[in-house]
């Protein structure tokens, strides 16, 4: 069996795992767990960045192929993607009320949750295994940036679902059986793009454009509401952990080339 096929997956599944920490945070005290998460965006975001600059655009440059008009593509793809997930979320509950206007307000959309996680995973695992298929160190730099931002992800994906009604068993089982969808990414691209010559070249800067649209818009956006100088100045050092780890992660590839 191909290696590359063989670290995808098991790179994926490592990901897919990420949706199990939500069951440890029940335990966690409110306080704690927004501290946790609040690191774990901060570093998501340093680390997206810095796939996305440091691993993904130069290797795509170096391949050649439409580079910057994929990654446009790509930051216009999920944003779409985004916006339409999250009006879903609003409208399909019939929310009508002028005091959020704005604004979506938590509802019990459980199931439709799941469905937009599970095309964000779908799409995540065939980042994943587009990049090892171009290289070993692109597959890491993917795997360590997707499991970083996943994880905060997943933590909140995992309170919805428990607000939503679901039993913590329940919530645990589906949010896992959702996060599999990257195993069928990766099964889909080492099946299908890898036998279409050149097509990785398309898929590696459209994964640099999802990775900027999600650490800016996103995470980013999120950490900018932080109004504690203090916990502000963290969240800034966080971030550039992320994208210096990515840094010695290429210094190391590298060095060991």
């Amino acid at each position: 069996m191909d290696t590359n096929f063989i670290y995808a997956l098991t790179g994926i599944i490592l990901v897919s795992l990420a949706s199990l920490v939500g069951v440890f945070t029940l335990a966690l005290k409110k306080k704690l767990l927004e501290k946790i998460v609040m690191i774990l965006v901060s570093f998501a975001a340093g680390a997206l960045l810095g796939g996305a600059f440091i691993h993904l655009l130069p290797e795509s440059v170096h391949e050649g192929g439409p580079t910057f008009l994929m990654v446009t593509i790509g930051i216009v793809v999920f944003f779409i993607m985004e916006t339409y997930i999250y009006w879903y979320h609003c409208h399909a509950g019939h929310v009508h009320t002028h005091k959020h206007k704005g604004k979506c307000p938590i509802r019990p959309m459980g199931y439709l949750n799941l469905i937009g996680d599970g095309i964000h995973n779908l799409i995540d695992g065939m980042i994943v295994a587009s990049s090892f298929l171009v290289s070993f160190e692109l597959g890491i730099a993917s795997t360590i940036a997707v499991i970083f931002h996943e994880i905060p992800q997943e933590i909140g994906d995992f309170g919805v679902l428990i607000y939503s009604g679901f039993s913590r068993k329940k919530a645990l089982f589906f949010n896992f059986l959702s996060a599999l969808t990257a195993v069928i990414g990766v099964l889909l691209t080492y099946f299908f793009v890898s036998h279409v010559h050149g097509l990785t070249n398309y898929l590696i800067p459209f994964a640099a454009g999802g990775f900027i649209y999600i650490a800016m818009t996103d995470l980013m956006a999120e950490l900018k509401e932080e109004e504690n100088i203090k916990k502000a100045t963290l969240q800034v050092i966080l971030l550039l952990v992320g994208v210096a780890l990515m840094y010695i992660l290429k210094l190391a590839f590298e060095h060991a080339h």
